[in-house]
């Protein structure tokens, strides 16, 4: 994440790192830290880059916990240096997404276990205020991993990647679920899920920045599907494009497609794959599995990303996302094979 100063935030436990960013020279120079109450989870800038959102809690995968928060921290204009500001937010259960809608008014969180949401008002001044009460009958799906807000801010869309078959159970269908958004509370307006949501998993998705084009990452068939923007639904109903995310779609390997991210000018996606189970020392690629980052190109016409690149440095994957979330992605080939096709 970034403001004017151009700073990178990253987070190891309940830590939330500080880095100053040489974007020509390709580093990162430490320079602080800040303590969550709990392990964080995930961050989200404020629209204005004065204040940043932290959600945190001492669950994780499988692991319900008992602490959940969401925090506000002002950023220091002129060093990046984070404040607190206001005082924690409890939350219901394990946050495993969260962002700010479009104006910067609501704090919109996801949860997985049970698969849900949360709205809270943004206070004038940045803080975080009350949630907002939500009827009951919200379509939140199973194993929500994702909230964001579409560019015209009036809908939300929550992906909700469902899961994988196991020899004790069948599978739980995915499905992108979206909501009208109107003074912070939600109305459903579609499921969006092809087969019925078999066969469907996806993870997080992302917009075009000026073209009605979503990329979404699917996770549990490692695919890219591009949907188009709908003033109706949020999404259209079918997807436009259906790409392959490995080099080897037919690997016997476990496989996950992850983070999505469309570049700030509109011409790329990149898109994250990992091997699973983990194993001491690194994922186990050598097993036919791929850690990989794809790169797309993007038809300005059609709005189809053609495969141009594929690194196999998993590491670069984390730097890259958080820098194109930032919108400031300029990150030169020292630091990543993949940059030199955005040049």
């Amino acid at each position: 994440m970034s403001n004017p100063k151009t700073m990178y935030y990253a987070s190891v436990g309940p830590l939330l790192n500080m880095f100053d960013v040489d974007v020509d020279g390709a580093q990162l120079r430490e320079r602080g830290a800040v303590t969550l109450p709990a392990n964080i989870q995930y961050a989200w800038p404020h629209p204005s880059r004065r204040y940043l959102y932290v959600v945190s809690s001492d669950g994780g995968p499988g692991v319900p916990g008992a602490k959940h928060f969401a925090n506000a921290f002002a950023i220091d204009p002129a060093t990046g240096d984070l404040r607190a500001h206001g005082e924690p937010a409890a939350l219901p259960s394990r946050p495993i997404h969260a962002s700010l809608d479009r104006g910067g008014s609501y704090l919109l969180t996801a949860y997985n276990d049970p698969s849900r949401l949360t709205v809270h008002r943004i206070v004038s001044d940045g803080v975080i205020g009350e949630p907002v009460i939500q009827d009951p009958d919200l379509d939140t799906g199973i194993y929500a991993h994702q909230i964001l807000a579409t560019p015209s801010n009036r809908c939300v869309v929550l992906v909700t990647r469902g899961n994988n078959s196991t020899a004790n159970k069948p599978e739980d269908p995915g499905a992108i679920k979206t909501f009208a958004l109107d003074n912070g509370k939600l109305r459903n307006l579609a499921s969006i899920a092809p087969g019925m949501g078999l066969g469907f998993g996806p993870r997080h998705l992302d917009f075009h920045p000026t073209k009605p084009w979503v990329f979404v990452s699917i996770e549990r068939q490692n695919k890219l599907y591009v949907y188009e923007l709908d003033e109706a639904a949020g999404l259209s109903r079918e997807p436009i494009f259906i790409k392959e995310t490995l080099s080897n779609p037919k690997t016997a390997a476990s496989q996950g497609a992850g983070a999505i991210h469309v570049h700030a000018n509109g011409k790329f996606v990149y898109l994250t794959n990992r091997t699973f189970p983990a194993r001491e020392g690194g994922r186990e690629a050598s097993q036919g599995g791929e850690d990989n980052l794809a790169v797309y190109a993007l038809d300005q016409n059609s709005g189809e990303p053609k495969p141009i690149s594929t690194s196999t440095d998993a590491a670069c994957s984390c730097a890259l996302s958080a820098s194109m979330r930032a919108g400031v992605f300029s990150l030169p080939q020292a630091l990543c094979r993949c940059c030199a096709v955005t040049e």
